[in-house]
């Protein structure tokens, strides 16, 4: 089964909505603002660990394991962000937000009733981390005159660090999916579940929106997120445009 083919196709419409949210779309013009963006990498870390403690419980399921690379783990990047984003005791500082917290209780749900689907959330973050999450961390990097090697981790891959690398990685990881033996039933419930994981993302930058509008004004703010564009997977290959989850994949 096609299972890798059957999330991209079937995530199309998710994908799509995602990258039309309010802060998606001020983020693609470059309005980065500091606060809103530490809110959502402490959001992030919430979501991480629970997703990579998931798969580290789960490590002998004979699904979950076709997609199990540690060379992925997110969490210690994500660390080394809010120690720049509020300083050494950002562990006292951080809280995840409300929509946070249910995406976070959703990771932890499947993995006790339903491992399995853990494979679509490890796809929907990490293949968007490996693609459309380049661009964002140089428009990030941009936006908040960032210094080197600093605040960007959740989209750095020490064991990828080229564009051929991650490539290449991502046709592994294409090739991992394929090769995890589900039945329709079940490639369909990691469709849906993968579907679930983008709706979760949505609310979570739905959370910031306000941050985003006090920030740039009302006025700014609706200009640039009033109208809805064609998602990147919609269009034709070879077009420049972010991408939240690989095209590869």
């Amino acid at each position: 089964m096609d299972l890798a083919m059957r999330l991209r196709e079937g995530t199309k419409h998710a994908h799509t909505a995602a990258e039309n949210t309010a802060f998606m779309k001020c983020f693609l013009k470059g309005i980065v603002e500091r606060e809103p963006f530490r809110k959502l990498t402490a959001d992030l870390y919430f979501v991480y660990q629970a997703l990579e403690n998931a798969l580290d419980e789960q490590i002998h399921h004979p699904a979950v394991s076709k997609v199990y690379f540690p060379a992925l783990r997110r969490v210690p990047k994500l660390e080394a962000d809010l120690a720049y984003y509020y300083g050494d005791d950002w562990r006292h500082q951080i809280q995840a937000s409300p929509k946070g917290l249910a995406y976070v209780d959703r990771i932890q749900t499947v993995a006790r009733e339903n491992p399995a689907l853990l494979i679509a959330h490890a796809y929907v973050r990490y293949m968007g981390d490996l693609s459309g999450g380049q661009s964002l961390r140089h428009i990030a990097r941009s936006a908040m005159n960032l210094p080197p090697d600093q605040g960007t981790g959740l989209h750095e891959f020490d064991a990828f660090p080229t564009v051929e690398s991650r490539r290449a990685f991502k046709m592994t990881y294409r090739d991992a999916l394929n090769a995890i033996e589900v039945d329709e039933a079940t490639a369909q419930a990691i469709v849906d579940e993968a579907n679930l994981a983008f709706q979760m993302n949505r609310d979570v930058f739905h959370e910031m929106e306000e941050d985003v509008r006090a920030a740039i004004g009302d006025h700014v703010f609706d200009l640039i997120t009033r109208q809805d564009k064609p998602g990147s997977t919609d269009r034709t290959p070879g077009h420049s445009s972010v991408e939240l989850v690989a095209a590869e994949a």
